[in-house]
C-alpha cells in the first residue's frame, strides 16, 4: 500500500485535522492538505517502525542519526521527509542578533531563492542587498529613484541578476544586481531603468495609481503587479511592454503572485476582502476570475502560494490568516467600514465569521493594523511547509502549525510593527524587519539560553 493511501485510510478512521475555531473551541477538519503536510514532514515509515514515538512526539534526533549511520532503514540516507522531520523541530527562535539598523521604517525583507542574498527595503529611498554567505556584508546599497512615500515591494529575479522595486507610482524600476558597483544611486552611478505600467502619455507629476506588490515569474521573463487602481498588470520583460491588464477588483490590489512555475495562474488579494484566482489560459474568451475565495471580513494585506497551484494563504485586516484550496470557489459578501491604519479592530466583530467562508482553516493571534502585514508558508526543504509565519503590528513574529492551528512560537524584540519577515530556504534562520528600522536575525543556536540583546528605545509611530 502506498504511503499516501495509508495516510488517507488513517484519516478515514477519524485521524482528522484539529483546528482552533473562531469561537475558541476545536473542530475537526479532514482535508488533503493535512495528509500532504504529514507526508512531507513525517519520517519514513521504516524509521517510524524502528523507533515508534509516543503520541505525536517526534522521533529522537539521536536515534534518527544512528539509524542513518547504521543503514537500519536500508536506504543509507535520510529521505526528504526525514530531513524535514529532523529540521522542523529546530525553530529559529533564539536571539535575535541585529544585522542592521536604519533611520527609517523597514517595509520589505526577503531572502533570495537559494538563501545566499537578503534584500531589505526602507521607507527613505533605501534598498540594501546583503551577502548572507559572506557574513551579511552589504553587497549593494541602492538609492531608489522617484520614490513616493516608501518602497512598497521588491523582487529578485530567479537568477539573482536583477532586482525590481516599486513605489506608489505606476513605474517599476529595475537594477542590475550583478554589476560590480556597490553604491547604486539611481541614474547617477547606475541606470535604474523604468518599466511603464501605464500609458505612454502618463504625467508622472500627476500620477493616478501606485503599485503595492510586484513579483517575478519563476522563469524570470515576466512581472506581475497589483495596484491602487484595482488592477493586475503583467509585464513582458523581453518585449519591454505590458502584456496584460486586468480590472481585477473593486478596491486596491495589495498583493499578487504567480501560483506555480507554469505562470498560468495568478493569485490576488484586495481591500475588497476577496482573494481571486486568475487563469491566463482563459483570457482569450473572457477576462474574468477563474475563482473567488470568500471568507475574510476585511481587506487582504498579503497572499503567499504554496507553490503547487492549489493552495495559498492570505493575511487579512480582520486579524486572521486563512488557508485556501482554489478548488473551492464562489461569488460574494460584506459589511461596515473602518480604517485599519488608525483604528483598532472593532471588538464586536473580532469573533464574527463570514457566513460564506470557503477557507480551509483560520489562524488567529497576531495583529494586522497600520500597514500591509505579510505572511508566508515555511520553507519546503527544511520544514515541509509545516508552518505558517507572519509579522504583526504588535511588534512580534508569530509562527503557527498548519495542521493543528496552534501558535508554536512568538518572537518578541521589535518596538514597532513587523511588516515583513522571511525564513531562510535551507537553514533554521528567520529575519524580521520592523518600523523601528531594525533588521533582526533569529536562529536555532543549539541551546535555549541565548540572551536577548537590549531592546531599542521606542520611537514615534509612523503610519501607512
Amino acid at each position: 500500500m502506498s504511503r499516501s493511501r495509508r495516510f488517507l485510510n488513517e484519516t478515514a478512521r477519524g485521524d482528522g485535522m484539529k483546528l482552533i475555531d473562531e469561537r475558541g473551541g476545536t473542530s475537526v477538519l479532514d482535508h488533503e492538505i493535512s495528509q500532504l503536510t504529514k507526508i512531507r514532514s513525517n519520517p519514513h515509515e521504516r524509521m517510524r517502525h524502528l523507533f515508534p514515538s509516543k503520541g505525536k512526539e517526534p522521533v529522537s534526533s539521536v536515534k534518527m542519526l544512528a539509524a542513518r549511520e547504521g543503514n537500519y532503514t536500508g536506504r543509507g540516507r535520510f529521505s526528504s521527509s526525514d530531513c524535514c522531520h529532523f529540521l522542523s523541530r529546530y525553530l529559529p527562535t533564539n536571539g535575535p542578533s541585529v544585522i542592521d539598523q536604519m533611520r527609517s521604517c523597514t517595509y520589505v525583507s526577503q531572502f533570495s531563492t537559494d538563501g545566499s542574498l537578503f534584500v531589505a527595503g526602507f521607507q527613505e529611498s533605501h534598498i540594501r542587498i546583503y551577502n548572507v554567505d559572506q557574513g551579511w556584508k552589504i553587497q549593494k546599497d541602492i538609492r531608489a529613484k522617484s520614490l513616493r512615500w516608501t518602497i512598497t515591494d521588491t523582487s529578485l529575479s530567479p537568477d539573482q541578476r536583477f532586482l525590481v522595486y516599486s513605489s506608489i507610482s505606476p513605474i517599476v524600476h529595475i537594477v542590475d544586481v550583478g554589476s560590480g558597483m556597490k553604491q547604486s544611486v539611481a541614474n547617477v552611478t547606475e541606470i535604474h531603468e523604468g518599466l511603464e505600467f501605464s500609458s505612454p502619455t502618463y504625467d508622472y507629476d500627476n500620477y493616478t495609481f501606485g503599485i503595492f506588490s510586484v513579483k517575478f515569474s519563476t522563469d524570470g521573463r515576466e512581472l506581475v503587479a497589483g495596484s491602487s487602481d484595482s488592477s493586475i498588470y503583467v509585464y513582458d520583460l523581453e518585449a519591454k511592454r505590458l502584456s496584460l491588464q486586468i480590472p481585477a477588483h473593486t478596491s486596491d490590489v495589495n498583493a499578487v503572485c504567480f501560483a506555480d512555475e507554469t505562470g498560468h495562474l495568478i493569485y490576488s488579494g484586495s481591500d475588497d476582502s476577496l482573494c481571486k484566482v486568475w487563469d491566463r489560459r482563459c483570457f482569450g474568451t473572457r477576462e474574468q476570475a477563474a475563482g473567488v475565495l470568500i471568507g475574510h471580513l476585511e481587506g487582504i494585506t498579503y497572499v503567499d502560494t504554496r507553490g503547487d497551484g492549489r493552495y495559498l494563504i492570505s493575511n487579512g485586516k480582520d486579524q486572521a490568516i486563512k488557508l485556501w484550496d482554489i478548488r473551492k470557489i464562489s461569488p460574494r459578501p460584506r459589511s461596515y467600514d473602518w480604517d485599519y491604519r488608525w483604528l483598532d479592530y472593532p471588538e464586536h466583530v473580532r469573533n464574527k465569521r463570514n457566513p460564506h467562508d470557503l477557507s480551509l482553516a483560520t489562524y488567529k493571534g497576531h495583529s494586522v493594523l497600520r500597514t500591509l502585514i505579510r505572511c508566508y508558508f515555511s520553507p519546503a526543504h527544511s520544514t515541509g511547509q509545516k508552518f505558517i509565519y507572519t509579522g504583526s503590528s504588535d511588534s512580534s513574529v508569530y509562527i503557527y502549525d498548519v495542521v493543528s492551528g496552534a501558535q508554536v512560537a512568538k518572537l518578541d524584540y521589535h518596538q514597532e510593527p513587523v511588516r515583513d519577515c522571511n525564513w531562510h530556504p535551507y537553514y533554521p534562520t528567520l529575519v524580521s524587519s520592523g518600523w523601528d528600522g531594525i533588521i533582526a536575525k533569529w536562529e536555532f543556536s543549539g541551546t535555549d539560553t541565548s540572551p536577548l540583546p537590549k531592546k531599542p528605545l521606542s520611537r514615534q509611530w509612523r503610519r501607512s
